[in-house]
């Protein structure tokens, strides 16, 4: 901040009060539609389990902890102790994301609700976004504009069908990869590919700029083998993930999950994505938890769950293109 020039050091700040008037609008709207604030540990002794993300580790009185990349397993013990309709705002953090949207420290929205469907989810969102856009266009940070039009839902197959000619249940490894690599994947010689890397970087470098065009649309029916702590359902011929990704403007904004309710099958996974982060180089990363054990003891309820990035949202409800615009010390500055 020291670095800014006193034009941008005003700008800064101006962003900083809106963004504060923004999370009161938040806290009101979660109120409003029956949900209660809860805060959890930042700091425990287990971390949610995923191939890609990387929580950052410390030793605490000679006990290993992470700092959480969500709080989803401490919000998932109170539903498993009761808790109906819950949502938290606070800081996660992950390792080895930095950029124009990525801040290794970021502010986290999260909230789960028993007996709800994940569509039900979806239209919860979509309410929330353009409730948060009539907002900062009614005090005038945004033009009226700026706020979406529409709300699309697209499923996973018809994104790569339209994107790629493709279905990313049927097509071959070979095909997958073969396409990977016209649009710029390096591949090494004799190299093998995950298939779920395939899709990934096809997601990330071909359909995702096609989403942008599509300006608001949540992305549905993900393979089954991208469930993360989603259930699997079928839908036609294929098994797929009750689980969404909401884009505004090609970029993620939030995912969620008709949350897994097995125990059994929660450890399957994490051992799986043990096993993943083991090959990738990684550290490997505790299994058993107190989910797991709240899980097998008292159950965990039928629920869905969402968790949406609060300063990206920010950027949308300011017209900022960097977090950087909406942060008060970004990664940079610390």
């Amino acid at each position: 901040m020291s670095d800014l020039s006193d034009s941008k050091k005003s700008e800064l700040m101006r962003n900083l009060q809106r963004r504060a008037e923004l999370l009161n609008f938040v806290r009101q709207f979660f109120s409003q539609h029956g949900y209660w604030e809860v805060e959890t540990p930042l700091m425990m002794s287990e971390s949610c389990i995923d191939r890609w993300l990387d929580p950052f580790g410390l030793q605490v009185f000679g006990k290993t902890c992470f700092l959480q990349t969500s709080p989803e397993f401490a919000m998932k013990r109170m539903l498993a102790a009761g808790a109906d309709s819950i949502f938290q705002i606070c800081k996660a953090f992950r390792a080895g994301e930095v950029g124009d949207h990525h801040n290794p420290e970021f502010t986290m929205l999260e909230w789960y609700r028993q007996s709800t469907p994940l569509s039900e989810q979806i239209k919860f969102v979509e309410k929330l976004v353009q409730g948060s856009l009539d907002f900062a266009s009614e005090k005038k940070w945004i033009a009226p504009s700026q706020r979406f039009p529409q709300f699309q839902t697209l499923t996973y197959e018809a994104a790569f069908q339209n994107s790629l000619g493709i279905s990313p249940h049927e097509s071959s490894s070979e095909t997958l990869q073969e396409l990977a690599v016209a649009n710029g994947f390096q591949l090494a010689s004799g190299e093998t590919v995950d298939r779920d890397d395939l899709l990934n970087y096809l997601l990330a470098t071909v359909v995702e700029p096609d989403l942008e065009e599509m300006e608001a649309v949540s992305l549905i029916d993900y393979p089954a083998s991208q469930s993360a702590l989603a259930k699997i359902v079928q839908r036609g011929e294929y098994f797929v993930a009750e689980r969404f990704e909401m884009y505004l403007h090609g970029h993620e904004i939030c995912n969620g999950y008709q949350e897994l309710t097995d125990p059994v099958e929660l450890r399957r996974r994490m051992s799986l994505q043990n096993k993943k982060r083991i090959a990738d180089g990684k550290s490997e990363l505790p299994v058993e938890s107190k989910l797991l054990e709240a899980m097998e003891r008292q159950g965990l309820p039928e629920s869905s769950g969402v968790a949406l990035g609060f300063d990206r949202l920010v950027m949308i409800c300011l017209g900022c293109s960097s977090l950087k615009d909406v942060l008060a010390f970004p990664f940079s500055e610390v």
